[in-house]
């Protein structure tokens, strides 16, 4: 058996990465919980103060997007900035991933575990940017149906459209995505602690893995010893056993 030496536990998340996906998460159970107050009456009847709960929709709405573009204003957003460049670029590893969605739970993780997955699989990224889309989509819907009085009535009108049926689909998109972090307890983690296991990253990022150069270390033997220095004329021998010696 080959062992594969390098650290147990990679940094996948740094600090402002999941204060700003953690604020975000909560600006979104906020708007969800308030949406439903304003848009079914027996329970807005039974919240009652329905101008706080307005206000409270509105002002966390216009939140939304300031905790990324707090992130990537300054230094501390380094992490931030290369992992949106990673969920811009799509790869042939991603498409394929994607495709496996159709086969059934035995060939799809087959397939998929056959893959160089960067660091942030297909789905990953059809979820950031479904969430970016869905942030200026609703922000600006949003707008025209607080502050009506310059909009014609056409767009007032579209805007609720979209406004109610994009919120359905976002609530879908929430329960699908804890219900996957659910499955998968140590990514979940790592969004609360910022590092994750050796071992899930071979398994679900071997391209990250290769990416941040944690596999550079050599394969050796389990359970041999590494050999020391060489005098001039020397050559390392690894026995069958695992065992390192050197022979003149």
């Amino acid at each position: 058996m080959v062992a594969m030496t390098g650290p147990p536990e990679l940094s996948r998340f740094d600090r402002v990465e999941r204060v700003v996906h953690w604020a975000n998460a909560l600006l979104f159970v906020v708007l969800i919980a308030t949406g439903f107050t304003l848009y079914i009456g027996p329970l807005s009847l039974f919240v009652g103060r329905r101008d706080l709960v307005q206000t409270i929709h509105v002002y966390c709405g216009l939140a939304l997007p300031v905790p990324v573009v707090a992130a990537l204003a300054g230094r501390w957003g380094k992490g931030l900035r290369a992992d949106l460049r990673r969920f811009n670029r799509w790869s042939s590893a991603d498409r394929r991933w994607l495709r496996a969605a159709l086969a059934n739970r035995v060939e799809r993780e087959a397939r998929r575990g056959a893959l160089t997955v960067g660091k942030f699989n297909a789905g990953q990224k059809l979820n950031v940017a479904f969430t970016a889309g869905v942030i200026v989509v609703m922000l600006g819907t949003g707008v025209i149906m607080r502050w009506y009085s310059p909009w014609p009535l056409s767009w007032r009108t579209g805007a609720t459209f979209v406004h109610d049926w994009l919120a359905i689909a976002v609530v879908a998109v929430v329960v699908g995505h804890i219900g996957y972090a659910l499955s998968d307890p140590a990514a979940m983690r790592a969004m609360v602690r910022g590092t994750i296991s050796r071992r899930w990253a071979e398994r679900h990022a071997p391209g990250w893995l290769a990416e941040e150069g944690a596999d550079s270390a050599t394969p050796t033997a389990e359970g041999a010893r590494p050999v020391g220095p060489l005098s001039s004329g020397e050559i390392a021998v690894v026995d069958p056993g695992g065992v390192h010696r050197s022979v003149p």
